[in-house]
């Protein structure tokens, strides 16, 4: 069966790659998905999504469910393999194409064992990870509807094909943004003293705020705030009125995020009220960390070494993934599989090893078959 199938997934991957597409831009995509899965006879579920798609596979209860991100990122492709994008300024660098394809390749599986499933597998190829709305979006339209189980996974490149990797708890980070906007009084540059420098002032909330982690955060708890654009001034000689600040701040657990929220509001008004100027912080909650479920995550990994895989230790990550909001909703586990790449998700670069396709493609089958029966009997 792995034989008949593994063609019909490796061309999806290569027309995948080749034609790229934007989050809540995947329209040519998701034709693509609902083509492969019309031809395998898979049920598909329309509840009203622009683009992505909702599957099943099976009947009755319990609902495990599978899911893959399938949008691109705006990113000029630089390898130089003969499938490589299409499309100047858009390319699969982080692997979506590769999870889209691993998920249709269970899906074929799935379907030639349908009689022997004891209960129904629902396949999310979901789009617009990327810009954390797929997720939400989903979940509004009923993709969770009756599920008892998610499991969702993504290529690692620094592990070899191999091997796989997750743990229970913190697996991912809170991915929160700040913008940052100081008004101050502006002044003839050679006269400073006539004005209120917000420049400077932002100067010291950028290096006030690096002590937020060092000193207010125990060390144990990871943290990340990261201001990556200050803007203030149009000329040389004119000290400007106001300065704008974007960044983003990564923590793994609700506390420590609330924490953080709360000494980042204090240093950014107090610095400001201090210098005789104005600040406010704006604060756009982005995805929740990923808290994996113990129970599932060891169900992961023993399915992993049955199949053949190594199960290695992981530390959680500092990065955004949006099936953290299914998480909340629904127990389950999200894991890394090695795609054995010597370049990093988003570099220009990037490419996946292809002949993790089908073995992942298998595993992700058998965690949801098994996670039938487990569910059956627990």
């Amino acid at each position: 069966m792995t034989d008949t199938i593994a063609p019909i997934v490796e061309q999806l991957f290569l027309d995948l790659h080749k034609n790229p597409e934007l989050s809540n831009q995947e329209f040519e995509t998701t034709k693509k998905l609902r083509t492969c899965l019309e031809q395998a006879n898979i049920r598909i579920l329309e509840l009203g999504a622009k683009t992505g798609v909702i599957a099943e596979i099976g009947s009755g209860s319990p609902v495990v469910a599978l899911r893959a991100d399938i949008d691109a990122l705006p990113i000029d492709e630089q390898s130089d393999c003969q499938y490589r994008s299409t499309k100047q300024g858009v390319m699969h660098a982080c692997g979506h194409d590769l999870h889209t394809s691993v998920l249709m390749g269970a899906a074929y599986l799935l379907k030639a064992n349908e009689q022997q499933l004891k209960g129904t597998v629902r396949l999310l190829f979901q789009p617009a990870e990327e810009n954390f709305s797929g997720a939400l979006h989903f979940i509004e339209i009923g993709a969770l509807n009756g599920v008892d189980a998610i499991f969702g996974m993504h290529n690692n490149p620094n592990l070899t094909i191999n091997q796989m990797a997750s743990r229970a708890g913190p697996f991912s980070a809170n991915v929160d943004r700040i913008e940052i906007t100081i008004k101050g009084i502006g002044a003839h540059a050679a006269r400073p003293e006539s004005g209120i420098d917000p420049i400077v002032i932002g100067a010291q909330i950028v290096n006030a705020i690096q002590t937020i982690s060092s000193r207010t955060i125990s060390g144990l708890d990871p943290v990340v705030v990261s201001i990556t654009k200050f803007l203030g001034g149009n000329t040389w000689n004119v000290i400007p009125e106001i300065v704008e600040m974007e960044g983003t701040v990564r923590t793994l657990t609700p506390d420590i995020r609330l924490k953080v929220k709360q000494q980042l509001t204090s240093i950014v008004e107090n610095i400001a009220f201090s210098m005789g100027a104005e600040a406010e912080l704006r604060w756009f909650d982005g995805p929740p960390s990923i808290i994996n479920v113990a129970k599932w995550v060891n169900f992961c990994q023993n399915i992993a070494k049955q199949e053949g895989y190594e199960v290695v230790d992981f530390q959680p990550q500092l990065g955004g993934e949006d099936f953290a909001h299914y998480l909340h909703h629904v127990p389950g586990a999200f894991i890394n599989l090695g795609s054995q790449s010597p370049y990093a998700l988003h570099h220009p670069k990037f490419l996946v090893n292809r002949n993790m396709i089908m073995p992942a493609a298998n595993y992700l089958a058998n965690l949801a078959q098994l996670g039938l029966i487990e569910l059956a009997q627990h």
